[in-house]
């Protein structure tokens, strides 16, 4: 079978464009990701826990409900992987040690790694606690990659993979063909080797439903993705969705790395009830609580919420969202209580209620 790849450049590039419109040969975007972050913090503060099956979750406690934040690969021997629920990982590995988050101590061990990064002088754009991709211009990425490796480990005893690509996409997927403490190179010339065979939700952004979704027409692989009919997939999935999926599964992708400052597009509460709330006025008594704390957030961010959403979980375990644009962007307490409680209005209350959350969304810069 045969998949003609037709790349399509990105808009901008920082560094990387010449005078006459070619992207540079020698132009890579590296992808950092902390190995295990959370476990491997936690274990520079316990290292008598090293070689342990570790998960850091909620206040520790696998009896509450919360989620896993971080198993060690120790943990994952069992089939602990973040998001799990705490009892069902304590389950899976009744031996591990379990640890609350301590966000704090976190916040720090990234802001030593991210300063780390920018003394090597290219772009940083930090996608959170534990990665960043970088933009750099150099004849040999993996020599820049283990460089990478060595400053972050001697500034912070912390060990990271990276991935090189010659696009952020194939960046971030070669990351993981890396770990641990590994570097892995994935760009047009290896693509369909290293992909080709793989399940479609092997991609970023191809989840479980869309995957199912892709086996009744087909396509079960990466490779068949690539050279399905562009326009059978638009009819399925949407305008936007089905076209996306198919440059996904062609390794597509921007190369711009952006050094300018995160800048949250949101902030957001959220609680996880150690018993389920069956009467819909606790419900809604709730999420006028979350609101009006996520509205402090919103004045301490010193920019007004356009948009409102609001995120419910029921028992035992499925959640749904909604949202709604406001009349316009606002701060006031009042204004974003009485917009979540709107919102709270499209979902069925007839049903116990584990997880409430409340979003404010900031206008996009």
């Amino acid at each position: 079978m045969s998949v003609i790849v037709r790349f399509v450049l990105a808009p901008r590039f920082v560094g990387a464009v010449r005078q006459t419109g070619v992207v540079s040969r020698s132009w890579w975007v590296l992808h950092v990701d902390l190995d295990q972050f959370l476990a491997a913090v936690e274990l520079l503060r316990r290292p008598e826990l090293r070689g342990l099956p570790v998960i850091v979750g909620g206040k520790g406690d696998p009896t509450q409900r919360a989620v896993v934040s971080t198993a060690s690969y120790e943990a994952r021997e069992f089939g602990v992987r973040s998001g799990m629920p705490l009892r069902t990982a304590a389950k899976r590995c009744p031996d591990a040690v379990f640890l609350p988050v301590d966000a704090d101590v976190y916040n720090a061990a990234s802001q030593r790694v991210m300063d780390t990064l920018r003394e090597f002088g290219v772009p940083v754009e930090v996608l959170g606690w534990d990665e960043a991709y970088l933009g750099v211009d150099t004849d040999d990425p993996a020599a820049f990659a283990v460089e990478i490796q060595r400053a972050v480990r001697a500034a912070t005893e912390l060990e990271c993979s990276v991935g090189i690509g010659d696009n952020r996409l194939r960046a971030k997927l070669a990351t993981d063909f890396g770990k641990p403490a590994g570097v892995f190179r994935l760009t047009a010339a290896n693509w369909y080797d290293v992909m080709a065979d793989l399940p479609t939700d092997a991609l970023l952004g191809v989840g479980g439903k869309t995957a199912k979704k892709l086996a009744a027409m087909g396509i079960t692989t990466v490779a068949q993705l690539a050279a399905a009919d562009r326009d059978a997939l638009a009819e399925r999935f949407g305008p936007t969705m089905g076209p996306w999926i198919w440059y996904l599964a062609q390794g597509r992708g921007e190369t711009e790395v952006s050094a300018t400052p995160y800048v949250a597009r949101s902030r957001s509460r959220e609680t996880t009830f150690q018993q389920n709330l069956t009467a819909w006025a606790e419900v809604e008594r709730e999420v006028a609580v979350l609101a009006r704390r996520v509205a402090e957030d919103v004045v301490a961010e010193g920019r007004p919420a356009v948009r409102v959403a609001v995120k419910v979980r029921y028992a035992p375990f499925e959640t749904q969202s909604h949202s709604m644009t406001l009349p316009g962007p606002t701060s006031a307490a009042a204004d974003i209580e009485r917009a979540a409680l709107d919102v709270l209005g499209r979902f069925e209350p007839s049903r116990a209620v584990r997880l409430l959350g409340v979003r404010a969304e900031f206008a996009r810069p």
